[in-house]
């Protein structure tokens, strides 16, 4: 029997402060569905609305955006689900009211409410989710992994395939490889890129870079980085470079390590400016730099395949899991990267 309240953490854009609180368990309306929460991941830009790089949209809302969980309730009007089916709800819900949606082009829609930011996430034992945007998770995927899909990788999935376009040949840079861009290294291998070069300031995630997939790992402040570079690659240097950190210096090294009709590709966020170096060496080259943000709802379905298949390995991004209860030390932990955190995962409650 489902109790009436759950508990949930609650983000108060007010004082921008954090509490768990007991409310009342939504029920899902037209074309939405209930799910019981196994997991969420606790992700950078849940920091960043808690630090207000993020303007809040709502005075109150529950976090979290990288859900996996089991249907409980259907609303009305729901088909092609049933409770007890295993899924990934998708991160965003598209306006409806934009150009973009007036055309249906949903997955462009110019002002996505997102998950966590304008409408209640998943840090809680329930959530309501849309329907449509629903991903199955295939019977022999484990939960935790799944929750991953959401953001986690499949941001960094949508920045190799659709924004970097990186194919079979393409030399591959990575500056900063912790969360996000430990996917963007696995991921740029699985499209074909030779060589991945993973590049950070830690030794540790050099380290794990190099067991997911890197082929060569260079520290970022090495003085004589780029001719490393020019070095590994036999002088060709790097087709597509991803910057996850999203800082002046990091944006501009990828833009210096370009070949001719390089991109590079801005996957971090921060408020820092923008630096494409000389115009004439930026023009030259025809060098591009290309923002990237988020994915499209297809894209976790294929990543939930290829774990179905084994082509995707994503044992070592659970870096650890903890109760709902300690979310507070969970944020904590990855806002000072104790242990070098992929994900940490919220449990909300017991199977």
């Amino acid at each position: 029997m489902m109790t009436e309240t759950m508990l949930a953490e609650r983000f108060h854009a007010a004082d921008r402060s954090i509490s768990l609180e007991e409310i009342p368990i939504p029920h899902p309306g037209p074309g939405e569905v209930l799910i019981k929460v196994a997991y969420c991941g606790i992700c950078h830009s849940d920091l960043s609305l808690i630090s207000g790089a993020f303007p809040a949209r709502v005075p109150v809302v529950t976090q979290g955006h990288e859900a996996s969980g089991t249907i409980v309730e259907l609303g009305p009007g729901v088909t092609g689900w049933k409770e007890g089916d295993r899924v990934i709800p998708s991160a965003g819900r598209p306006c409806g009211k934009c150009r973009k949606c007036r055309r249906g082009a949903y997955t462009d829609c110019l002002d996505l409410h997102l998950m966590s930011f304008a409408y209640d996430g998943a840090w809680a034992e329930y959530h309501v989710a849309q329907s449509a945007g629903l991903t199955k998770i295939p019977d022999n995927v484990p939960m935790d992994q799944a929750a991953l899909l959401a953001d986690a990788v499949s941001t960094p999935y949508a920045a190799v395939v659709r924004t970097g376009h990186v194919h079979m040949g393409n030399s591959v840079a990575v500056w900063g490889v912790g969360g996000v861009g430990a996917h963007l290294v696995q991921l740029s291998k699985l499209a074909g890129g030779v060589p991945v070069i993973a590049i950070d300031l830690n030794d540790t995630v050099l380290e794990r870079a190099k067991r997911l997939g890197a082929d060569y790992t260079l520290r970022s402040d090495d003085p004589d980085l780029m001719q490393k570079i020019e070095d590994i690659t036999d002088g060709r240097m790097i087709d597509v470079a991803f910057d996850a950190v999203g800082i002046t210096p990091t944006l501009r090294a990828c833009v210096a390590s370009l070949d001719v009709d390089g991109r590079a590709v801005s996957v971090g966020l921060s408020a820092q400016e923008i630096d494409g170096g000389p115009f004439l060496d930026f023009n030259l080259h025809r060098k591009q730099i290309r923002g990237h943000l988020g994915y499209k709802s297809q894209d976790i379905a294929m990543l939930a395949e290829m774990l179905s298949y084994g082509r995707l390995d994503l044992t070592e991004s659970v870096t650890k899991v903890i109760p709902l209860t300690d979310i507070k030390q969970g944020i904590d932990d990855l806002k000072n990267h104790r242990g070098n955190p992929i994900r940490i995962l919220v449990k909300p409650g017991e199977d």
